[in-house]
Parts: C-alpha cells; sequence; structure tokens
C-alpha cells in the first residue's frame, strides 16, 4: 500500500476523565461523564446521570492485541485509564500512532460520546455534545491536515442542531454525527429535519450515522456494554438501513442533491440486498406515502450511490459486491483505538482484503474517496 494516501475515515479518540466535569455548567456537572473505579475487580466505568456506561479503559488500552495470540486470550472487557493509549487522548502521539501504522490521516469519533445518545434527557445530551465538540477542535488544530474531527449533534432539538452545527463549522470540524436512530415518532422522513439537511448541504459537512449511537425509549437507561448481546452487535445494520430508507423515500436527497450522509461502522455487505429491496418495493408495490416516481426517473439505489457513503473496517465480503455498492462509496476505517481495531498492522489488513482491486480501487477505498468527501488536501 506504500504508493497510495491511507487515510483511516473512521478512528476514535478516548476522551480524558475530565473533558465534561471540567466543561460543562455547574448545573449540569454532577450529572456529567466521569470515571468511577470498581473495586471488586479493579476496573475503571464512565458514569453518567448516575448510570454506568462503557468501561473506562478497555476501550483504549487493548489496540493491537488482537493480532498476538497470547495477549488476545487475556482481553478483557474492563481496564483502568493509566492503561489508555497516550494517542488515543494526546494530539501528538495520535500522531506517532499514524506513522506507526503506516497512516497519512484520519477523521476521528467519540468513544464514550457515541454511548451518550442513549441518555434520555435531551437537554442534557445538547450540553455534552457542545463540550465533546470543543475539546475535539482543540485537539486537532495543531495538524488540520494529519487529523480531522468529527462533532457531535444531537437532533432532538432541530433547530439547536443547526446551530451547533454552524459553529462546528467555525470550529474546523470536518462534518458530525447524528443519532443513527432518533426518538421514535421522530424518523428522518419528518419534515422537522429539513433545515438540518439544508444547513449540512450549504456547509459542506457531511452527516454520519455511526454505530451504537440510537436514542433510546423514553426513560431508558444508560447503555451498559457489558449487557449489549452478541446477537444485538450482529444486527446493528437494522437502525442505519431504517434511517437511510427514511431518507431516501421521503425525497430528502432530490431535494438536497449536494447531501452527503455516511454508515460508519456498520460494514457493507448488506448494502447489495438492501438496495434491491429499495428499488424493488419502489417500483413493484402500490405506493402507500404518496410518492409515485423520483424525479428524472432516478431509483432509491441511484440516490444511495449518489448521496451515501460506507465506512468499513474488515468486510471482505462486501468488498466482492463493491462494483454492486459503488466504489466511490467505500472508505475504509481502522476503527483504532479500540479492541478490534486494526492498528498496527493496517497496511496488510488492506493488503488482504484489496486483493482482487484494480490499482484504482485500491486507491479510492484507502484514502481517496474520505480525501474527498472530507477535504483533505
Amino acid at each position: 500500500m506504500a504508493e497510495y494516501k491511507i487515510i483511516s475515515s473512521d478512528s476514535h479518540v478516548f476522551e480524558p476523565s475530565d473533558l465534561w466535569t471540567s466543561r460543562v455548567d455547574a448545573r449540569f456537572r454532577e450529572r456529567a461523564p466521569h470515571v468511577v473505579r470498581r473495586e471488586e475487580d479493579n476496573t475503571d466505568w464512565w458514569v453518567c446521570d448516575g448510570v454506568k456506561g462503557v468501561s473506562g479503559g478497555s476501550g483504549g488500552s487493548q489496540a493491537g492485541k488482537r493480532f498476538v495470540p497470547e495477549e488476545r486470550d487475556s482481553m478483557r472487557f474492563g481496564d483502568v485509564m493509566e492503561n489508555v493509549r497516550p494517542g488515543a487522548y494526546l494530539p501528538e502521539e495520535h500522531l506517532k500512532d499514524l506513522d506507526l501504522d503506516g497512516i497519512d490521516a484520519d477523521v476521528l469519533y467519540p468513544t464514550q460520546g457515541l454511548l451518550l445518545y442513549s441518555i434520555p434527557d435531551g437537554e442534557l445530551l445538547t450540553v455534552l455534545c457542545r463540550a465533546y465538540n470543543d475539546w475535539l477542535a482543540e485537539f486537532c488544530q495543531p495538524f488540520p491536515q494529519r487529523i480531522k474531527g468529527i462533532a457531535m449533534l444531537n437532533v432532538d432539538d432541530v433547530p439547536e442542531s443547526v446551530r451547533e452545527l454552524e459553529r462546528c463549522a467555525k470550529l474546523g470540524l470536518c462534518g458530525a454525527m447524528i443519532t443513527v436512530y432518533p426518538l421514535e415518532e421522530h424518523s428522518y422522513d419528518s419534515p422537522e429535519y429539513e433545515p438540518l439537511w439544508a444547513a449540512s448541504q450549504d456547509l459542506g459537512l457531511p452527516l454520519s450515522l455511526h454505530i451504537a449511537t440510537n436514542r433510546p425509549a423514553p426513560n431508558s437507561p444508560l447503555v451498559d456494554l457489558e449487557a449489549v448481546s452478541t446477537a444485538f452487535l450482529t444486527n446493528v445494520d437494522y437502525w442505519v438501513r431504517m434511517s437511510l430508507s427514511h431518507i431516501i423515500f421521503s425525497g430528502v436527497f432530490e431535494r438536497y442533491p449536494k447531501l452527503q450522509v455516511g454508515s460508519v461502522e456498520q460494514e457493507l455487505a448488506w448494502v447489495p440486498h438492501f438496495l434491491e429491496r429499495m428499488d424493488y418495493n419502489f417500483i413493484q408495490r402500490p405506493a402507500t406515502g404518496g410518492r409515485q416516481k423520483f424525479k428524472e426517473d432516478m431509483l432509491p439505489s441511484d440516490y444511495f450511490r449518489r448521496n451515501v457513503f460506507l465506512s468499513f473496517q474488515e468486510d471482505a465480503l462486501g468488498i466482492r459486491d463493491r462494483d454492486i455498492i459503488g466504489v466511490d462509496n467505500i472508505l475504509w476505517g481502522s476503527d483504532y483505538p479500540h479492541p478490534e481495531c486494526t492498528f498496527p498492522n493496517s497496511r496488510q489488513v488492506l493488503e488482504t482484503i484489496l486483493t482482487d482491486c484494480s490499482e484504482e480501487e485500491k486507491a479510492k477505498i484507502v484514502g481517496g474517496n474520505t480525501a474527498r468527501i472530507y477535504h483533505f488536501d
């Protein structure tokens, strides 16, 4: 892969333990995410609004261990913050890890921040998003052509999310993450989101639907990762399919032709069947929402290939079907520094997965498409 620019479209920071408690207003401070040591097994856990969330260490301390058999067998769900890789929270160390992995640049998402979308209190979530965005902009600012940040937005309050998106554009962030599936009765085919679609298009900031960012039912607790089942993780693409269907069939991409929306960390192999099902139901079944056809006889799959991008990690089956999915839609991401990430063997992983791709396809998938969407030079 030495001849290509390699850009990870999906890497992560690991938030410092005082990120939120040091930045939110006093009235939110006791409810803000903070780290608590669990004495019975000597592990750290994030607690938000009185509820335990994600492990305070293992999400940032086990990068690369899965490639070492004796270390893979000792991996556990839980660790202490002291063991988190410095590159996950210090920008200078982050660049060292990029170099170690042979990666030219990357796009950064949160770690604990992903689970904050399960907070039922929308006002608290908005405050936490704003604090995270300020910290992330500061993290990326010294190295703008090697690390770019994705803002967190809470779309419960659409006007506020638009204001925050505009503020984040001024901060230099390169895109924004919205919940992969919103609150019940507020799905993405609702007219309430029109200002958000318009602002994203006008600002040139893509919107991402990242795994594990569902908004909860009322009165639901914060997600406890120790209780998340393997069956849940196996079927995570369900919610992104629903959201993309709502967006496409309601004509959002017809009204906003330059809007870019991405599926992040939900892999690729589901896409061919999804495209076929969208087109079949659009053509062969009676219209239930009043829409008969799109302009210029566009099909749902046409809008998908024009307006949707897909960030994957290790989906060889999806790469096999790249001609159906669309090579220009596929972006690779390392998922650094999470336990399942490809660091520090990203180049070897890419060599294996992309063996059958042409040189032009490889160049697009490993970095060219990410550079285009997120405006890397």
